[in-house]
Protein backbone atom coordinates (compact mmCIF):
# COMPACT_ATOMS: atom_id res chain seq x y z
CA UNK A 1 0.00 0.00 0.00
CA UNK A 2 1.45 3.39 -0.96
CA UNK A 3 1.43 6.47 1.21
CA UNK A 4 -1.48 8.00 -0.69
CA UNK A 5 -3.78 5.01 -0.27
CA UNK A 6 -5.29 6.34 2.95
CA UNK A 7 -8.77 6.14 4.44
CA UNK A 8 -9.44 9.68 3.16
CA UNK A 9 -12.29 8.28 1.07
CA UNK A 10 -14.31 7.32 4.14
CA UNK A 11 -17.80 8.88 4.22
CA UNK A 12 -18.37 11.72 6.66
CA UNK A 13 -19.95 10.64 9.94
CA UNK A 14 -21.89 13.92 9.94
CA UNK A 15 -24.09 12.83 7.06
CA UNK A 16 -26.49 9.93 6.71
CA UNK A 17 -24.90 6.96 4.90
CA UNK A 18 -28.05 6.37 2.87
CA UNK A 19 -27.98 9.96 1.62
CA UNK A 20 -24.32 9.63 0.61
CA UNK A 21 -25.07 6.43 -1.29
CA UNK A 22 -27.92 8.19 -3.07
CA UNK A 23 -25.64 11.14 -3.90
CA UNK A 24 -23.14 8.74 -5.48
CA UNK A 25 -25.91 7.12 -7.49
CA UNK A 26 -27.24 10.51 -8.61
CA UNK A 27 -23.76 11.61 -9.63
CA UNK A 28 -23.36 8.49 -11.75
CA UNK A 29 -26.74 9.05 -13.38
CA UNK A 30 -26.04 12.71 -14.10
CA UNK A 31 -22.65 12.00 -15.68
CA UNK A 32 -23.75 9.06 -17.84
CA UNK A 33 -22.39 9.33 -21.41
CA UNK A 34 -24.07 7.83 -24.49
CA UNK A 35 -21.30 5.20 -24.74
CA UNK A 36 -21.03 2.95 -21.70
CA UNK A 37 -21.28 -0.73 -20.91
CA UNK A 38 -20.96 -3.25 -18.09
CA UNK A 39 -17.83 -5.40 -18.17
CA UNK A 40 -17.44 -8.02 -15.48
CA UNK A 41 -19.87 -6.10 -13.27
CA UNK A 42 -18.05 -2.77 -13.60
CA UNK A 43 -19.44 0.31 -15.36
CA UNK A 44 -17.16 1.25 -18.24
CA UNK A 45 -17.65 4.75 -19.67
CA UNK A 46 -16.24 5.86 -22.99
CA UNK A 47 -16.93 9.55 -23.54
CA UNK A 48 -14.17 11.56 -25.31
CA UNK A 49 -15.21 14.61 -23.27
CA UNK A 50 -13.32 16.47 -20.56
CA UNK A 51 -15.18 15.12 -17.50
CA UNK A 52 -13.34 12.06 -16.21
CA UNK A 53 -16.54 10.82 -14.57
CA UNK A 54 -17.81 10.12 -18.08
CA UNK A 55 -14.64 8.38 -19.35
CA UNK A 56 -13.58 6.12 -16.52
CA UNK A 57 -14.36 2.80 -14.89
CA UNK A 58 -16.70 2.78 -11.90
CA UNK A 59 -16.35 -0.41 -9.83
CA UNK A 60 -20.02 -0.54 -8.89
CA UNK A 61 -20.20 -4.29 -8.13
CA UNK A 62 -18.02 -7.17 -7.00
CA UNK A 63 -16.03 -8.30 -10.06
CA UNK A 64 -17.24 -11.49 -11.68
CA UNK A 65 -13.68 -12.55 -12.59
CA UNK A 66 -10.08 -12.19 -11.33
CA UNK A 67 -8.85 -8.59 -11.26
CA UNK A 68 -5.98 -9.10 -13.73
CA UNK A 69 -8.32 -10.72 -16.25
CA UNK A 70 -10.96 -8.03 -15.82
CA UNK A 71 -8.45 -5.19 -16.21
CA UNK A 72 -7.13 -6.87 -19.35
CA UNK A 73 -10.59 -7.03 -20.89
CA UNK A 74 -11.43 -3.47 -19.94
CA UNK A 75 -8.07 -2.25 -21.17
CA UNK A 76 -8.85 -3.67 -24.60
CA UNK A 77 -12.13 -1.74 -24.64
CA UNK A 78 -10.34 1.53 -23.89
CA UNK A 79 -7.61 0.90 -26.44
CA UNK A 80 -10.27 0.31 -29.09
CA UNK A 81 -11.94 3.59 -28.08
CA UNK A 82 -8.63 5.45 -28.16
CA UNK A 83 -8.92 6.45 -24.49
CA UNK A 84 -6.68 5.82 -21.46
CA UNK A 85 -7.89 3.33 -18.88
CA UNK A 86 -8.78 5.25 -15.71
CA UNK A 87 -10.43 3.77 -12.62
CA UNK A 88 -12.43 5.95 -10.23
CA UNK A 89 -11.97 5.03 -6.57
CA UNK A 90 -14.78 5.86 -4.12
CA UNK A 91 -15.91 4.57 -0.72
CA UNK A 92 -18.45 2.55 -2.71
CA UNK A 93 -15.96 0.76 -4.99
CA UNK A 94 -15.88 -3.03 -5.14
CA UNK A 95 -13.84 -4.72 -3.87
CA UNK A 96 -13.21 -2.35 -0.96
CA UNK A 97 -9.48 -2.99 -1.25
CA UNK A 98 -9.42 -1.99 -4.93
CA UNK A 99 -7.40 1.17 -4.23
CA UNK A 100 -4.71 -0.85 -2.43
CA UNK A 101 -4.62 -3.49 -5.18
CA UNK A 102 -4.13 -0.89 -7.90
CA UNK A 103 -1.51 0.95 -5.83
CA UNK A 104 0.44 -2.29 -5.44
CA UNK A 105 0.37 -2.65 -9.24
CA UNK A 106 1.96 0.80 -9.54
CA UNK A 107 -1.13 2.64 -10.74
CA UNK A 108 -0.75 6.38 -10.25
CA UNK A 109 -3.21 8.26 -8.05
CA UNK A 110 -4.48 11.70 -9.14
CA UNK A 111 -7.30 14.26 -8.92
CA UNK A 112 -8.29 14.09 -5.27
CA UNK A 113 -11.91 15.27 -5.23
CA UNK A 114 -14.44 16.06 -2.53
CA UNK A 115 -18.15 15.42 -2.81
CA UNK A 116 -19.81 18.13 -0.74
CA UNK A 117 -23.40 17.76 0.40
CA UNK A 118 -26.08 20.06 1.75
CA UNK A 119 -28.42 17.61 3.48
CA UNK A 120 -31.17 20.16 4.15
CA UNK A 121 -31.62 22.82 1.50
CA UNK A 122 -34.49 24.28 3.52
CA UNK A 123 -32.05 25.26 6.25
CA UNK A 124 -29.25 26.39 3.94
CA UNK A 125 -28.16 30.05 4.18
CA UNK A 126 -29.39 31.00 0.70
CA UNK A 127 -30.24 34.69 0.47
CA UNK A 128 -31.76 35.89 -2.80
CA UNK A 129 -29.73 38.71 -4.31
CA UNK A 130 -30.50 41.02 -7.26
CA UNK A 131 -28.72 40.48 -10.54
CA UNK A 132 -25.29 42.13 -10.41
CA UNK A 133 -25.41 45.65 -11.94
CA UNK A 134 -25.11 45.66 -15.71
CA UNK A 135 -25.28 41.85 -15.95
CA UNK A 136 -27.73 39.62 -17.78
CA UNK A 137 -28.64 35.96 -17.30
CA UNK A 138 -28.93 33.60 -20.24
CA UNK A 139 -30.15 30.00 -20.51
CA UNK A 140 -28.75 28.87 -23.85
CA UNK A 141 -29.73 25.19 -23.92
CA UNK A 142 -27.41 22.21 -23.78
CA UNK A 143 -25.38 22.92 -26.90
CA UNK A 144 -24.93 26.59 -26.11
CA UNK A 145 -23.98 25.88 -22.52
CA UNK A 146 -21.41 23.23 -23.46
CA UNK A 147 -19.89 25.60 -26.00
CA UNK A 148 -19.75 28.46 -23.49
CA UNK A 149 -18.15 26.52 -20.64
CA UNK A 150 -15.81 24.87 -23.13
CA UNK A 151 -14.60 28.27 -24.31
CA UNK A 152 -14.02 29.38 -20.72
CA UNK A 153 -11.97 26.25 -20.06
CA UNK A 154 -10.19 26.37 -23.42
CA UNK A 155 -11.49 22.87 -24.14
CA UNK A 156 -10.88 21.48 -27.63
CA UNK A 157 -13.82 21.16 -30.01
CA UNK A 158 -14.12 17.38 -29.54
CA UNK A 159 -14.56 17.78 -25.79
CA UNK A 160 -17.14 20.54 -26.22
CA UNK A 161 -19.11 18.39 -28.66
CA UNK A 162 -18.95 15.37 -26.36
CA UNK A 163 -20.19 17.51 -23.46
CA UNK A 164 -23.13 18.77 -25.49
CA UNK A 165 -24.00 15.24 -26.62
CA UNK A 166 -23.94 13.96 -23.04
CA UNK A 167 -26.20 16.78 -21.82
CA UNK A 168 -28.69 16.30 -24.65
CA UNK A 169 -28.93 12.55 -24.04
CA UNK A 170 -29.04 12.72 -20.25
CA UNK A 171 -31.93 10.97 -18.52
CA UNK A 172 -31.43 13.48 -15.69
CA UNK A 173 -32.65 16.98 -16.65
CA UNK A 174 -30.03 19.72 -16.66
CA UNK A 175 -30.52 23.49 -16.54
CA UNK A 176 -27.53 25.66 -17.35
CA UNK A 177 -27.21 29.43 -17.01
CA UNK A 178 -24.64 31.99 -18.14
CA UNK A 179 -23.88 35.27 -16.39
CA UNK A 180 -22.87 37.93 -18.89
CA UNK A 181 -21.59 41.48 -18.53
CA UNK A 182 -23.07 44.60 -20.06
CA UNK A 183 -21.04 44.08 -23.23
CA UNK A 184 -22.15 40.45 -23.54
CA UNK A 185 -18.87 39.09 -22.21
CA UNK A 186 -19.28 35.72 -20.51
CA UNK A 187 -18.42 36.15 -16.82
CA UNK A 188 -19.41 32.83 -15.25
CA UNK A 189 -21.56 29.75 -15.72
CA UNK A 190 -23.16 26.97 -13.72
CA UNK A 191 -25.81 24.30 -14.11
CA UNK A 192 -27.90 21.93 -12.04
CA UNK A 193 -29.00 18.35 -12.60
CA UNK A 194 -32.17 17.40 -10.75
CA UNK A 195 -33.22 13.87 -9.82
CA UNK A 196 -36.32 13.76 -7.63
CA UNK A 197 -35.68 15.86 -4.53
CA UNK A 198 -31.90 15.76 -5.00
CA UNK A 199 -30.08 18.43 -7.03
CA UNK A 200 -26.46 18.50 -8.17
CA UNK A 201 -24.39 21.58 -8.99
CA UNK A 202 -22.18 21.15 -12.06
CA UNK A 203 -19.82 23.14 -14.27
CA UNK A 204 -19.46 26.10 -11.94
CA UNK A 205 -16.79 28.20 -13.61
CA UNK A 206 -15.79 31.87 -13.62
CA UNK A 207 -13.71 33.54 -16.30
CA UNK A 208 -10.20 34.07 -14.84
CA UNK A 209 -10.33 37.84 -15.35
CA UNK A 210 -13.54 38.10 -13.32
CA UNK A 211 -12.80 35.91 -10.32
CA UNK A 212 -13.16 37.16 -6.77
CA UNK A 213 -16.26 39.25 -7.53
CA UNK A 214 -18.91 36.86 -6.20
CA UNK A 215 -20.21 35.69 -9.58
CA UNK A 216 -19.96 31.95 -8.82
CA UNK A 217 -21.66 32.36 -5.45
CA UNK A 218 -24.45 34.41 -7.03
CA UNK A 219 -25.08 31.78 -9.70
CA UNK A 220 -24.99 28.86 -7.25
CA UNK A 221 -27.37 30.66 -4.90
CA UNK A 222 -29.76 31.46 -7.74
CA UNK A 223 -29.84 27.87 -9.03
CA UNK A 224 -30.16 26.32 -5.57
CA UNK A 225 -33.04 28.64 -4.69
CA UNK A 226 -34.79 27.66 -7.94
CA UNK A 227 -34.25 23.98 -7.17
CA UNK A 228 -35.50 24.41 -3.60
CA UNK A 229 -38.63 26.17 -4.81
CA UNK A 230 -39.22 23.27 -7.21
CA UNK A 231 -39.05 20.72 -4.39
CA UNK A 232 -35.37 19.83 -4.00
CA UNK A 233 -34.52 18.92 -0.40
CA UNK A 234 -30.80 18.08 -0.62
CA UNK A 235 -27.91 19.10 -2.87
CA UNK A 236 -24.46 17.86 -3.81
CA UNK A 237 -21.45 18.88 -5.86
CA UNK A 238 -17.93 17.72 -6.70
CA UNK A 239 -14.89 19.95 -6.26
CA UNK A 240 -11.12 19.56 -6.38
CA UNK A 241 -9.84 18.98 -2.87
CA UNK A 242 -7.23 21.74 -3.21
CA UNK A 243 -9.63 24.35 -4.64
CA UNK A 244 -9.85 26.35 -1.41
CA UNK A 245 -11.72 29.39 -2.84
CA UNK A 246 -14.50 27.23 -4.31
CA UNK A 247 -14.76 25.08 -1.19
CA UNK A 248 -15.14 28.23 0.91
CA UNK A 249 -18.01 29.42 -1.30
CA UNK A 250 -19.78 26.08 -1.03
CA UNK A 251 -19.28 25.91 2.73
CA UNK A 252 -20.86 29.35 3.06
CA UNK A 253 -23.89 28.00 1.15
CA UNK A 254 -24.35 25.15 3.63
CA UNK A 255 -22.30 22.34 2.07
CA UNK A 256 -19.99 20.04 4.03
CA UNK A 257 -17.67 17.24 2.93
CA UNK A 258 -19.56 14.00 2.37
CA UNK A 259 -16.85 11.75 0.95
CA UNK A 260 -13.81 11.80 -1.28
CA UNK A 261 -12.83 10.06 -4.48
CA UNK A 262 -9.82 9.95 -6.76
CA UNK A 263 -8.60 8.22 -9.90
CA UNK A 264 -5.88 5.71 -10.68
CA UNK A 265 -4.25 4.82 -13.98
CA UNK A 266 -1.11 3.14 -15.22
CA UNK A 267 -1.17 5.33 -18.35
CA UNK A 268 1.31 8.22 -17.87
CA UNK A 269 -0.78 10.33 -20.27
CA UNK A 270 -4.01 9.96 -18.30
CA UNK A 271 -5.30 13.29 -16.97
Amino acid sequence: MDATATPATAPSVALDAALLARVEEAGLNASAPPAQRLVGGWLVRLSPGKAKRARCVNAVATPSEPLAQLLGRIGAVYREAGLPLIVRITPFSHPRVLDTLLALRGWRRFDDTRVMVCADLGAAPLAALPLPPGCTLDSPGHGGFAEAVGRLRNSPLAQREAHAERLRGSAVPYRGVLLKGADGELLACAQIATEGDLVGLYDVYTAPAHRGRGHARWLCTRLLLEARAAGARSAYLQVDADNAPARAIYAALGFIDGYAYHYRSQDPEAV
